[in-house]
């Protein structure tokens, strides 16, 4: 698949700037082939701006980051009309959602009112300013990122939101040696900026292009049936982990049925392949599905997450 080489060749570039991520750069890539918004989620100090700002610069994207806050209003993301003197008429000036790339920092610092023109940007590839509508580039992606250990001041997200992430990924300090390879790193590099120097190796053209070979790629009946009865056992855990009956107020939806299946097809692309294994379901189904689970007080107070949900899940289905 040498279509594919300079998708290869982006994810050994990013590779080389962050250190230690690449299960989570590789996710990145595989919600770009699949056209789906990404939540990053760890401390603070662990390279997400720059992991965005070079996955922009390495296809050639319009990029914005957006810092989150409790007085941010919609029109700071979408736009607004403003009085043209000139023509005597009102003319619409762009926000950062019209860009192809949008980094959403400490996306849960917002109120609600955001949230909603955020989600509606995310559902429909559009927004709304004063009763029209105004389509947003082919490629749009949402990269917002939340610090889990700061509480205060944040608004959580509504779960319709949720439910339009692709992937939620959780992010881990790195080992010892590879924090010594990124301080090492960040001294030579210029200002610190070891992003600076990514250079286009992709473009939002050859991305669109490359989607389209989604289409080719097999998936066996049995591993869609897998992967489909795993999203439905969130919905029934009591028929599938009796022991844990009660513990899931709500399971995940048919959406996450198709991104689950849809993650799992870019995956195979993403490895060379043209066909989609149990393995992909497998590797994929932890980020697709653990922030759509809203689990009980009773599960919480017994100290069960929505990863064991889904972990003993994947260990009690049979696989295809």
């Amino acid at each position: 698949m040498s279509e594919l080489s300079p998708l290869h060749e982006l994810r050994s570039k990013i590779e080389e700037i962050i250190i230690g991520q690449e299960a989570v750069i590789d996710r990145l890539l595989i919600a770009l082939l699949s056209g789906g918004h990404v939540l990053l989620e760890g401390p603070p100090g662990l390279a997400k701006t720059t992991l965005v700002h070079a996955l922009a610069a390495g296809m050639n994207a319009s990029f914005q980051r957006v810092q989150f806050t409790p007085d941010l209003m919609p029109a700071d993301l979408t736009g607004s009309e403003v009085f043209d003197a000139n023509s005597g008429g009102f003319r619409f000036i762009e926000g950062p959602l019209f860009h192809e790339v949008l980094l959403a920092d400490e996306i849960n610092r917002a109120p609600p009112k955001v949230q909603s023109a955020l989600l509606e940007s995310m559902a429909e590839h559009q927004i709304t300013v004063a009763g029209k509508t105004y389509p947003l580039p082919p490629v749009f992606m949402v990269l917002a990122t939340q610090n889990p250990l700061e509480q205060s001041g944040t608004y959580p997200l509504p779960e319709a939101q949720l439910d339009r992430f692709l992937f939620k990924i959780l992010l881990d300090y790195p080992t010892i040696e590879e924090e010594i390879e990124i301080t090492r790193r960040a001294r030579a590099a210029q200002d610190g900026h070891v992003e600076a120097d990514m250079q286009a190796l992709l473009t939002p053209g050859e991305l669109l292009t490359l989607r389209e070979t989604l289409n080719n790629v097999y998936i066996d009946e049995r591993v869609e049936r897998f992967a489909i009865e795993l999203v439905s056992a969130t919905r029934h855990l009591g028929q599938y982990l009796p022991d844990w009956e009660g513990y899931v107020k709500a399971g995940a939806s048919p959406r996450a049925s198709i991104a689950l299946i849809q993650a799992a097809t870019a995956r195979a692309l993403l490895n060379q392949r043209d066909y989609v294994t149990p393995e992909d379901v497998h590797a994929l189904a932890l980020d697709v599905l653990r922030h759509r689970l809203v689990l009980s007080f009773s599960a919480k107070s017994d100290g069960v997450t929505a990863e064991a949900v889904i972990n003993r899940l994947l260990e009690t289905l049979p696989a295809a």
